[in-house]
């Protein structure tokens, strides 16, 4: 039996001589390279922080003192030392998520995927230990360098540090990368302390080597002591945290299991916020890992855990992200007043090409959206037109700096939201299904939704020459299908597809979302089958939409629209707006996601679970069109759906 299997539990861990240790961490480190090579997941963060794992759970009592993870990608160790093993199915429909998860785990309190809140959480925690009298209970918060980037967590800091009796153990997990480097000031900071650590151990070093030399005379010993004070003095940085009026501990070299304890026991024991700063090395004991310039395999695929190559994806082609990447680069040659930023996502969201071109015009700003925007809104009122690449998702972090900034002034500020839609796998937190309702409310800005790798490319130009007020595009996560042409126009939008005249060319209008296009000319093929007449369009731009669509709505007995977003308050609802509007009593249904949240599963599995395939759609719609072959609403059936 392996040292792994015989810990299920944290008190069985702690039952362990610390002896133990080392050879512990090798077999979860081997553990995690072969569980994750088949389903691909978030493997260098958690390589980076094994001992660090396992040092928390061995000091705190787990689940009575809570331990965080900022972010929770980082957590699957935790996961193992809490008797989670089954990683067959990570991130699969019914298997672990991800991130920490309250369903899996009474160790698991916050899910925390969007990064900067668990400080937070963790001063909210503190403070109700305090006032139920639970005086037993510590919280330890563990924040990785990146997630210290985004401004939330230095108002957290601002609030812990005033409460000199919050026993609270904040645990900076430091290895100089969110996805990439880390950028800015603080990166600056600890690299700073990083470097005043490794000169006094080289130092001390010296002076042990020539304490125990056969001759060694006492002047020369002394000159290297009062060298290694006078290097102290000179590189001793101010700690920024102890500034704040936090007690600080570092740093201690996060891989040395028994080094991380004894910090980790003594900050416990302190009574009031401590700081214990870990440096740690993101994908440690994995080489190809440790060798992966861009991120240190942050997130890859399936891999072959021998080589650390990518094993064959079975969806093979084009990605969305590359679209844009590479269009990204051809307009950067074309207009130099064109700039970039990115939240500490340069790769993922395909912005490192044009990094790379023109890194003279590219702003990486951390995890820090909201900066992101305002920021952004300064680069459009110096005449420049920023482009801002984030994921849907995190698009939700920026509204008000969206909103009273960027559109309250109407400048020309492009933002790219990549993932939008369902993305399956990183569950309910990175599904980008809110973005097409919140944006709805926004005053002058203007939304796209490409279908295809074409449109995407002209629709990214078209909102680049806006430059009096914020423009969207919003694409998905995955392949690019092929194009699909248009067959006409209506206005600025497109037609795909024109009932046939020969059939019931007035049956339905389907409108087609973005990247559900191609779902909607299934179905209207499908529906051709049964003698229905179906039209689809593309708006193109759903906001504002073409009075041209209103126009067309009146021909039909009715109008649908399929989207890739939550059905409260987007595209769908604009469109009955619309029709309201204009005094157009159409009966509207609305097909897209439910408002909740979604487990992890693959897109494909999610939408399939929605009813957003081309086989349940077309049976919804052939039951609605055959209530409405009169051209009127059935007795008691509602306008809209």
């Amino acid at each position: 039996m392996t040292l792994l299997e015989t810990v299920r539990n944290p008190e069985e861990l702690k039952r362990l001589g610390a002896e133990h240790m080392p050879a512990l961490a090798a077999e979860i480190r081997e553990f995690l390279v072969a569980e994750v090579s088949r389903t691909g997941g978030h493997l260098g963060p958690n390589l980076g922080v094994v001992e660090l794992t396992i040092a928390l759970h061995r000091v705190f009592e787990s689940p009575r003192d809570p331990i965080l993870f900022d972010t929770g990608h980082q957590a699957y160790v935790h996961k193992i030392l809490t008797g989670r093993r089954d990683f067959s199915r990570l991130r699969g429909e019914g298997g672990l998520s991800g991130y920490p998860s309250r369903a899996e785990s009474e160790h698991d309190f916050i899910e925390n995927s969007h990064a900067s809140t668990v400080l937070s959480y963790a001063d909210g925690m503190a403070k109700a230990n305090r006032v139920r009298g639970r005086a037993d209970s510590t919280v330890a918060a563990v924040i990785g360098d990146g997630a210290l980037t985004g401004g939330m967590a230095w108002e957290a800091l601002n609030n812990i540090a005033e409460r000199k009796d919050s026993r609270l153990v904040i645990v900076v997990n430091d290895n100089g990368r969110s996805y990439s480097p880390t950028m800015g000031g603080l990166a600056d900071h600890l690299a700073s302390l990083r470097m005043s650590q490794g000169y006094e151990q080289a130092l001390d070093m010296a002076k042990s080597a020539l304490h125990k030399a056969p001759v060694v005379g006492q002047p020369l010993y002394d000159a290297l002591h009062g060298l290694k004070k006078g290097l102290k003095d000179a590189i001793q940085p101010q700690i920024m945290f102890e500034d704040l009026g936090l007690k600080y501990l570092g740093p201690i070299d996060g891989h040395d299991a028994a080094a991380v304890e004894r910090a980790l026991r003594r900050a416990r024991d302190y009574g009031g916020p401590v700081i214990v700063h870990c440096i740690t090395q993101k994908g440690k004991g994995y080489a190809p890992a440790e060798n992966h310039d861009e991120d240190q395999f942050h997130a890859p695929g399936a891999f072959d855990p021998e080589t650390g190559e990518a094993k064959k994806s079975s969806s093979s082609g084009t990605k969305w992200t590359k679209v844009f990447s590479d269009e990204m680069v051809k307009i950067g040659a074309e207009r130099d007043d064109v700039v970039a930023i990115t939240a500490a996502m340069l790769h993922p969201t395909g912005l490192a090409p044009f990094a790379e071109a023109y890194p003279e015009r590219t702003y990486d700003v951390g995890i820090a959206e909201q900066h992101a925007a305002t920021s952004a809104t300064g680069l459009a009122m110096g005449g420049l037109h920023p482009v801002v690449a984030v994921y849907a998702t995190f698009l939700n972090r920026c509204f008000d700096q969206v909103l009273m900034d960027a559109a309250l002034h109407r400048q020309g500020v492009t933002f790219c939201l990549d993932r939008a839609g369902i993305t399956g796998t990183d569950g309910a937190s990175h599904n980008g299904m809110w973005d097409l309702s919140i944006l709805q409310v926004v005053p002058g800005l203007r939304l796209a939704v490409p279908r295809d790798a074409r449109t995407l490319r002209e629709e990214l130009r078209e909102a680049l020459a806006v430059d009096d007020a914020p423009t969207v595009l919003r694409y998905p996560k995955g392949v690019v299908e092929d194009d699909i042409p248009a067959v006409g126009k209506l206005g600025s939008m497109d037609l795909l597809r024109r009932a046939s005249d020969g059939g019931h060319a007035d049956d339905l209008l389907l409108v087609a979302v973005g990247a559900m296009a191609p779902t909607c000319v299934e179905v209207a093929d499908r529906l051709a089958d049964q003698g229905i007449g179906v039209t689809v369009v593309d708006p193109r731009w759903v906001k504002p939409l073409d009075g041209a669509l209103v126009e067309e709505a009146a021909r039909y007995r009715v109008v649908a629209v399929v989207e890739d977003n939550g059905r409260v308050g987007a595209v769908g609802d604009a469109v009955a707006r619309a029709l309201r509007d204009a005094d157009l009593d159409l009966p509207v249904r609305t097909f897209g996601i439910e408002q909740e949240f979604l487990d992890h599963a693959s897109r494909e599995a999610v939408l399939e679970k929605l009813g957003l395939t081309p086989q349940i759609l077309a049976g919804e719609l052939i039951g609605t069109v055959s209530r409405y072959t009169d051209g009127a609403p059935a007795d008691g059936e509602p306008a809209q759906q």
